[in-house]
């Protein structure tokens, strides 16, 4: 467990981690020790003198001011270093996600990084907070007692000792049955997440079909299959407590037939006797404690695993000495991309000079949005390269690499904060004057001015306070800032209002204004004053030209602007 939360940490973490273990190792020796001197107590208590006991009195209330003081600082520390922790495991985990490429985001996927980030590091980093302490002390105490039975009666101290491994192979084999219960319950967990969110999201349809009041059978079913996994997975983890329930009672009565046995015989004193069952007891508690904690702990080692699996994911490789493209134009040569064992982009050629303007065209289907992300190194192609100004985009520094690019996709996102705090997502940095200037430009102004908190208005989670025209103009407001020589659209005035589609068009064409474009889309009307126009389908281009030259030429582009016009 602890070596697979220090790979999930990184080795800035190693050492204080450490200091933590080892301060509350010690102090459950000195807790364990402290125990120790009930034996002498006791003896001197049952003796002819029992003035004796004060040194040992004195000795066990000084050694328990000493674990207080140590268990006080174990805690703290314990604490502290979960804090932290937490701060940076969020830190690597985010920098990490930002270094991934954008293919790696699946939807299955976003859910499951939505629930790690949420619950699943909280989970893990719960560990050194609230675990760790008394699992050490859970396995140290037990040993550091059976030590102290060992060196005041090895009998007793073996009998002790049969304990151990006993319950050790108890949990363990429980652990290994319990794992493939524990993964089921999650992933059930997970895909009833999922059917919740689809019942939701389905009311409007289940409405209109007039079955408001009968049950969702998806949502029902894996409901049904979560109940089944967490009845399979408590069953499995029963062994574990019925067992080491039963383990620890027989040694502890074997150990208490053993020490009257000794004692009648002579061969122990009664005070001894009664101090070593005292132990006996102390460690019985920790030891029955170890199956409450083996389910948490696998729970947490179960999300650390999954937190590796995702920090272990390859990011896009960094160039060791990046260079600086002095130029903007735009070439795509021979590049193939492939997904999932599918060619979607299959050995593309295509060239944009600087400040000019390309559209790209197609079927639904075609490649064109997998192209596009190609350009600003979304994802890096399997063969052939993508250029910014000469320069292949796996040799330029990232940040800067994105710092040429203004891109505007069809399906805005906007944060929950408000429309100013979108807009200066461009570029934090702007002035007031600038931030107005590229809201007007994007007619962002007029939506500002019917909004009741103008720019502190809230536009929710995604933007939803939001209609699709308002988001986008926001987005094109948030481009014209970042003011990037490079221009990317993705179907920008798919599914707008005719009012909404000529003031997103205006915006666009303020943003396109002097720099390079490349545009995708399907209305065909908007790409006529591109300089030239690419007809793309099956991810290879089958025409290329201006909007003219391929009119006269009759073929697959001329076909979609007949129909365009019907």
């Amino acid at each position: 467990m602890i070596p697979l939360l220090l790979r999930v940490l990184g080795d800035e973490y190693v050492r204080p981690v450490r200091r933590t273990v080892a301060l509350m190792t010690v102090t459950a020796i000195v807790e364990g020790l402290s125990y120790a001197l009930l034996v002498p107590v006791l003896r001197a208590l049952f003796g002819s003198d029992p003035q004796d006991a004060r040194p040992w009195l004195i000795a066990f209330a000084a050694a328990v001011v000493v674990y207080a003081a140590l268990s006080y600082r174990s805690d703290v520390s314990g604490f502290r270093i979960g804090t932290t922790l937490l701060r940076g495991i969020y830190r690597r985990l985010g920098d990490h996600l930002t270094r991934l490429p954008v293919g790696w985001y699946n939807s299955s996927r976003i859910g499951e990084v939505s629930a790690m980030a949420s619950r699943g590091v909280l989970q893990a980093m719960s560990v050194l907070a609230h675990l760790l302490a008394p699992l050490i002390s859970a396995a140290v105490i037990p040993l550091t007692i059976v030590i102290v039975m060992l060196v005041f009666d090895w009998r007793l101290g073996l009998a002790a000792l049969v304990a151990v491994p006993l319950v050790a192979a108890n949990h363990i084999r429980t652990g290994r049955a319990t794992t493939a219960a524990d993964a089921e319950r999650h992933e059930r967990d997970q895909e009833a997440a999922g059917r919740v969110v689809e019942y939701l999201q389905a009311q409007p349809v289940l409405r209109a079909g007039g079955r408001t009041t009968e049950s969702f059978r998806l949502l029902d079913d894996s409901l049904r299959e979560v109940q089944r996994a967490s009845r399979r997975s408590t069953v499995s983890a029963l062994p574990a407590i019925v067992g080491s329930a039963l383990t620890v009672q027989a040694i502890f009565t074997m150990m208490l037939a053993l020490g009257t046995y000794l004692a009648l015989r002579g061969e122990i004193g009664a005070a001894e006797v009664l101090a070593i069952l005292v132990l006996a007891a102390r460690c019985a508690d920790p030891l029955l404690s170890l199956g409450e904690f083996g389910g948490r702990l696998r729970g947490a080692r179960a999300e650390l695993v999954r937190l590796e699996a995702v920090l272990r994911a390859p990011p896009l490789p960094e160039p060791r000495d990046p260079v600086l493209p002095t130029r903007h134009d735009l070439e795509v040569k021979s590049a193939t991309f492939r997904r999932d064992a599918r060619t979607v982009i299959d050995d593309v050629s295509l060239s944009v000079p600087e400040g000019q303007r390309l559209a790209i065209v197609g079927p639904s289907g075609a490649g064109k949005s997998t192209l596009l992300q190609l350009l600003p190194r979304f994802y890096d192609v399997d063969a052939g390269a993508v250029r910014v100004g000469g320069v292949n985009v796996r040799a330029i520094d990232p940040e800067e690499l994105m710092a040429r690019f203004a891109v505007v996709f069809q399906d805005v996102y906007l944060f929950d904060g408000t429309v100013e705090e979108n807009v200066r997502l461009g570029r934090p940095d702007a002035s007031e004057a600038e931030v107005q200037a590229a809201a007007t430009a994007a007619r962002l102004d007029e939506i500002i001015e019917r909004l009741p908190d103008g720019w502190a208005t809230k536009v929710g989670e995604g933007g939803a306070l939001l209609s699709g025209g308002e988001r986008q103009r926001v987005s094109i407001a948030r481009a014209l800032l970042k003011n990037a020589p490079i221009v990317l659209l993705d179907e920008v005035t798919s599914a707008l209002d005719p009012v909404n589609q000529a003031a997103v068009l205006e915006g666009i064409e303020r943003l396109m204004a002097g720099r390079t474009v490349v545009m995708v889309t399907h209305q065909l009307r908007t790409v006529r004053r591109a300089d030239r126009i690419v007809f793309l389908d099956g991810g290879r281009i089958l025409e290329v030209g201006t909007h003219d030259e391929l009119l006269r030429d009759g073929g697959r582009y001329a076909d979609f602007w007949d129909v365009s016009l019907i």
